[in-house]
């Protein structure tokens, strides 16, 4: 099969298939209208828009979305937040990568009062910048996969990392969080998606990085890495979030997803139904 290979909303992507013309173009519109209205990163995206002046976002991702944020949110606590945007721009992750850090900030904990949502999109009585990091990418995996529903035989939908396989199997290593040399495991894809988070991705400054406590605005410490194994990449992509977190595991129990992590320190944790070869466990 070929591979086509692109840079899309700031990460590499690889998509293996039998691909048409008319294929790459469903791919390209497919991730624009997604990066147009979720990306915190362009002036001329709605959350950009809702970010300073609230309104409206008609999407039909909104409730998928934030439907599944209000399970993280209540399985985590309030540790992980939809509008935990603004706590990211505080410590210097910003539409302009200043990467200046200043005091941490909360995200507000009362989210679901300031934004509301159903099947048509949202609304934001407010100001609020949303930010859909813990399980966006793994929405648009499920949205490009989707759109190539019509391409025959094996498919691979890889978004730097986070990938959804349909076919044959795809034997896919952990990388070590500290390492890139190094797997801590492997594990074989099929018909399913893999997700992962790691607080060595997208860091910056004196260890800071993108995995933030929304009720502190402040970086995870215990964890520092995450794998999560689904039928769907958006929650695989949400739970390898929630793993971050007290109640993370539970939710994956709940939402049938298997999981691996890693703390800061090199122990190793796995879910009970984790099929996946390890090299190293929790003693």
């Amino acid at each position: 099969m070929a591979i086509w290979r692109f840079d899309a909303i700031g990460t590499r992507w690889e998509i293996e298939g039998d691909l048409d013309g008319s294929d790459r173009s469903a791919v390209s519109e497919v991730i624009e209208r997604f990066d147009r209205e979720w990306s915190r990163f362009r002036d001329d995206s709605a959350v950009t828009r809702l970010g300073s002046a609230g309104g409206v976002l008609e999407s039909a991702d909104a409730a998928p979305m934030l439907d599944a944020y209000a399970a993280l949110s209540s399985a985590t606590a309030g540790a992980v937040n939809p509008l935990v945007g603004a706590s990211l721009e505080a410590l210097g992750y910003d539409a302009a990568y200043t990467l200046a850090a200043g005091a941490a900030l909360a995200a507000p904990a009362a989210w679901s009062e300031v934004v509301a949502w159903n099947h048509q999109g949202l609304t934001a009585s407010a100001p609020a910048l949303i930010d859909v990091g813990a399980l966006g990418k793994g929405r648009l995996v499920d949205l490009v996969f989707s759109a190539l529903a019509r391409v025959p035989g094996d498919l691979v939908v890889d978004a730097g990392g986070d990938m959804r396989v349909r076919g044959s199997s795809v034997r896919t290593a952990l990388e070590h969080p500290f390492d890139a040399t190094k797997a801590i495991g492997v594990v074989e894809l099929q018909d399913a998606a893999l997700c992962g988070s790691a607080i060595n991705r997208r860091a910056w400054g004196d260890g800071l990085h993108h995995v933030l406590d929304a009720r502190t605005g402040r970086p995870v410490r215990t964890w520092a890495a995450t794998w999560a194994l689904g039928a769907q990449a958006m929650r695989a992509d949400a739970i390898a979030t929630a793993l971050f977190f007290d109640g993370g595991p539970a939710l994956a129990a709940d939402w049938g997803v298997e999981w691996v992590r890693m703390t800061t320190d090199g122990k190793v944790e796995r879910s009970a139904g984790w099929t996946g070869q390890l090299f190293t466990t929790r003693p």
